[in-house]
């Protein structure tokens, strides 16, 4: 798989993100705030991450150092995500 296919993929890949990042920041609340704000910066980190692959090229060394940053990236955030979650006070409604 060449460099534009491979970064076409991913950044389609944040495009589900973002709308989940809009969808879930509807209420306004605190908490739903939240939830948008990590959804956006896992798509933030997507498109970045496919640039930044694009940019690589072909270059082995480059092109690994890209995917391991941006693994390590969206997991972090994914960690976030559900510790933001755990946060929630008591008696907050689920839907």
């Amino acid at each position: 798989m060449d460099a534009v296919t491979a970064s076409l993929v991913i950044a389609v890949t944040g495009l589900p993100a973002l709308a989940v990042a809009a969808w879930s920041s509807r209420d306004g609340s605190p908490q739903a705030r939240g939830l948008g704000l990590r959804w956006a910066l896992i798509a933030l980190c997507l498109f970045v991450g496919a640039l930044a692959l694009y940019l690589a090229d072909g270059h082995r060394t480059g092109t690994y150092a890209v995917i391991t940053v941006l693994v390590l990236a969206i997991n972090a955030l994914g960690i976030s995500l559900v510790l933001h979650l755990r946060r929630a006070p008591a008696g907050t409604p689920r839907r």
